[in-house]
This record gives structure tokens, sequence and C-alpha cells, in this order.
């Protein structure tokens, strides 16, 4: 799964990364993004846009916006039939913005957290999925869900879930909506493991009350690791 995430990487720089024009609200840098927060997407909706959402998606048919604590991700494998997920993976899809993630790998001495990232530290595309939902009121509130998928070979032996990374060619394809099955099987794979790296980091991340650069900087323990 991916519970945790960050995205510092400047806003004017994600603009050209993605060709987009920066959202209207900007926020400064999340080092620990969590749950309930709003934070940076581009939906097929409004491609050269990049806008805030909160994190945990509530379908249109909920009575109560809590359940979107609970749906945080969706498995690539079965998100089109689940009826949470099934709508919005006809018509609502997005790329949630990030720089890496974290993950826990259990250890002797309790859960060890770590900041999983791309090679370079550059900022990645999530494949995600988006909704509308209005309460008693027109409220309006837009969510979104992280697809998952198998773990690759680097982070197979932390977890059995890893969010869904796409290439930079199926950016533009996943937000144009359904693909043929080969193609999206190929999309929502692990990504390649030689192009990722990871590194131990402070257990401050447990809590997402922190959230400062401190957060990424790696810790004595990589010798340790695996």
């Amino acid at each position: 799964m991916c519970g945790r995430y960050t995205i510092s990487t400047p806003y004017q720089q994600l603009a050209l990364r993605f060709g987009v024009r920066e959202p209207l609200d900007s926020i400064g840098p999340r080092y620990n993004a969590a749950p309930g927060q709003l934070l940076p997407v581009i939906t097929n909706d409004h491609p050269s846009t990049v806008e805030l959402f909160r994190w945990g998606l509530v379908p249109y048919w909920a009575k109560d916006p809590k359940i979107g604590h609970r749906l945080i991700n969706a498995r690539s494998e079965t998100a089109a039939i689940k009826p949470s997920f099934r709508r919005a993976w006809r018509r609502r899809r997005c790329l949630v913005l990030a720089d890496g993630f974290y993950e826990w790998q259990n250890r002797p001495g309790g859960k060890q957290p770590l900041r999983i990232s791309i090679q370079g530290e550059e900022p990645f595309a999530m494949a995600g999925l988006w909704e509308h939902w209005h309460d008693t009121e027109g409220q309006d509130l837009r969510t979104f869900t992280i697809l998952t998928t198998e773990p690759n070979g680097l982070l197979a032996p932390i977890h059995n879930r890893m969010p869904v990374i796409l290439a930079r060619d199926y950016e533009k394809e996943w937000l144009n909506g359904p693909t043929n099955e080969v193609t999206l099987n190929e999309m929502l794979g692990p990504y390649r493991a030689k192009e990722m790296k990871f590194h131990p980091v402070s257990t401050r991340v447990n809590s997402p009350q922190n959230d400062d650069q401190g957060l990424i900087v790696a810790t004595r323990q990589a010798a340790t690791l695996l």
C-alpha cells in the first residue's frame, strides 16, 4: 500500500516536468503527505492544471465522507469492478504528483521507515482515481485514491504492495481513459527496480504532525538493512 509520501519538488519545476500551470492555491513542500490532506493532482478533466484534492476517495454515493479514510488506496487489479472505484475508473483518472514515498520494514527492533524514490530524485506520477462528492447542503468535496500493484524486486522484501508509478510515456494515456488489457497490465505493473532506490529515515515520520525536510534525510542504519 501507500500510506505516506513526499512532494517537495518546487511547483515551478513540477509545472515544467508535467507541462501544466501551477495551482492557484499553492502550498509549500510536503515531506510527510498523509491521508486527509489537500495534495496536488492532475485530472483528466483539467489536464493542463495542478489542483489540490483531498487524499482518501469518497464515492459519489457515500452518506458519510469519513469513508475516505478507508479508501486511500485501490488495488489496480480489481479497481475496475469494485463499487467504490468502478465509476472513477471509467470516468475520473488522475496523476498524483510525488517525488518519494514511505514504507515500513519489519525488523527485530521494530518497524524501520524507509523513503523510496526514483534515481536522481526526479518527480513522478502515481496513477490515481478521483471523485466528486456532494453533501446535503451542496458542498463539493474532491478526493482521490492511489492505485497499488505488486512490488518490484527491490521492494518485495519490504512490502507486498507498492504504488503504481507511471512511466512518462503512459502518463497522458492513463488520463485519456480506457485502454486495451495488454497496455493496462504493462502500464499498471511494478515500476522498474533498477531505476529506484531507498534509504532508512527517522521514526519521526510515523507522526503526520511532523512535516519538515529532516524527515527525508538518511539515518545511519542503512548498512544493516536487508
